[in-house]
């Protein structure tokens, strides 16, 4: 078992440990606190799949991150109103089943990244950094001007959607299913970077052009690993809608793109669960020094320069070494 194995088993059991802890010290707020520490983890985990693997650096990822969410919301809206939804040549009831939801929240973000990265991904460098991250405006612009759903007020859901034998409203009972839904997707990406896909993936981040000669063609590659890295921050998406009980346009912002990047690099890029690491610091820094300052932004960027200057594996790699995947 190598140290960096057991760094994210203790990760894994100290984000477990919060809620419990919280709710025997009479603190059920820090349920929440874990609870949004894996939805970002969950949501950084899908760019850590491109931007840790594959290179390609997005800042287009808050795209899939409201499409899920609002796939989230528009479906528990209808469910709620009992009023179909009219996609112009058929109608759909509403919902407020999670696992209805997340195969809609999957699908509809991976076709928007299917999309975005055939486009995309026929640029690189500063070219593709500022490509996804117009998509992503784009699409953030097309929530602002969405009357029905909301528009630049956003869209709130009544009632947490349900999960069959599991009270969602209960916030140790939310928290477990997200912090499952981590971990299984955890283990996709542990998967998927042992994998023949995996090893082409990251080739082809190396040397596209070694990798061609071979017969493998990057786009594709790349293609297929942007989709599921859309389809996975999606998911997040629909989680962080429920947990909020309300989605917005924000969920779509750049500013959004940024944080999940920001969660990699100080937790480590391309590592296991370097972006546990990085939402366990940051939504615990947001929270310490927000009560203090209103300019607690500041520090976590001291952090971050501190990470990219003196620790460029991020927190887990200054302490586990130089092996990436555990």
């Amino acid at each position: 078992m190598t140290r960096e194995t057991i760094i994210n088993i203790a990760l894994a059991l100290v984000l477990l440990a919060i809620p419990f802890v919280a709710t025997q010290m009479g603190s059920p707020f820090y349920v929440t606190l874990a609870t949004r520490m894996a939805i970002l983890a969950l949501a950084a985990v899908g760019l850590n799949l491109a931007l840790g693997l594959g290179g390609l650096v997005s800042f287009g990822h808050a795209a899939f991150f409201g499409v899920g969410g609002y796939a989230a919301g528009i479906l528990a809206s209808h469910a709620f109103s009992m009023q179909p939804l009219d996609l112009g040549f058929a109608e759909f009831a509403g919902t407020n089943s999670m696992l209805v939801i997340w195969l809609v929240a999957i699908a509809a973000a991976g076709l928007v990244a299917l999309f975005i990265g055939a486009v995309s991904l026929r640029t690189s460098g500063v070219y593709f950094i500022m490509i996804t991250l117009a998509f992503a405006q784009m699409t953030y612009y097309f929530a602002i001007s969405w009357p029905a759903y909301g528009g630049e007020d956003g869209l709130s859901i009544f009632v947490r959607n349900t999960f069959p034998g599991i009270n969602t409203m209960v916030p140790m009972s939310f928290f477990l299913l997200c912090y499952a839904v981590l971990i299984a997707v955890l283990v996709l990406f542990w998967l998927v970077g042992n994998s023949r896909f995996g090893a082409a993936l990251q080739a082809a981040r190396q040397n596209d052009v070694r990798v061609a000669s071979v017969g493998i063609a990057p786009f594709r590659i790349r293609l297929a690993a942007f989709v599921i890295s859309g389809m996975i921050t999606g998911l997040a998406g629909a989680l962080y809608a429920d947990l909020n009980r309300f989605v917005s346009p924000s969920m779509m912002s750049w500013h959004m793109s940024g944080e999940f990047i920001v969660l990699i690099i100080l937790g480590g890029v391309g590592r296991l669960f370097g972006p546990v690491a990085g939402a366990m610091m940051f939504v615990m820094v947001e929270y310490l020094l927000g009560g203090m300052t209103d300019r607690w932004q500041f520090f976590l960027g001291l952090a971050l320069l501190a990470v990219v200057l003196f620790a460029r594996g991020g927190l887990i790699g200054s302490l586990a070494g130089k092996v990436r995947h555990g």
